[in-house]
């Protein structure tokens, strides 16, 4: 069975930062892009950033040059490390994968795998 584990969530001050953490077992993921999606309260999930399998990267407009997107093939696991966090990058984050081997993108159409979520809040 496979399980998507985030942890690193919490609450930090404005221009704080947080890492964040997605493990994965069950399979390995070597071989896809892997990321994370954010949803605010009353607001849509959004794509933050992706990783390819090749480690190509790839970020939201709003979140480039604050947050890296990370991977760990070894550890099967994929980090995001959060600087600069304003208030508006509240919300709960989600760890997936997606299904399309050896593709370089992360679509949420496309996730075979989502994590559980991991709430950040950032206080002003």
């Amino acid at each position: 069975q496979v399980q998507l584990v985030e942890s690193g969530g919490g609450l930090v001050q404005a221009g704080g930062s947080l890492r964040l953490s997605c493990a994965a077992s069950g399979r390995t993921f070597s071989s896809y892009s892997m990321g994370w999606f954010r949803q605010a309260p009353g607001k849509e999930r959004e794509f933050v950033a992706r990783i390819s399998w090749s480690g190509n990267t790839y970020y939201a407009d709003s979140v480039k040059g604050r947050f890296t997107i990370s991977r760990d093939n070894a550890k099967n696991t994929v980090y995001l490390q959060m600087n600069s966090l304003k208030p508006e990058d509240t919300a709960v984050y989600y760890c997936a994968v997606d299904r399309r081997q050896w593709h370089l993108a992360l679509s949420q159409y496309e996730t075979e795998y989502w994590g559980q979520g991991t709430q950040v809040t950032v206080s002003s």
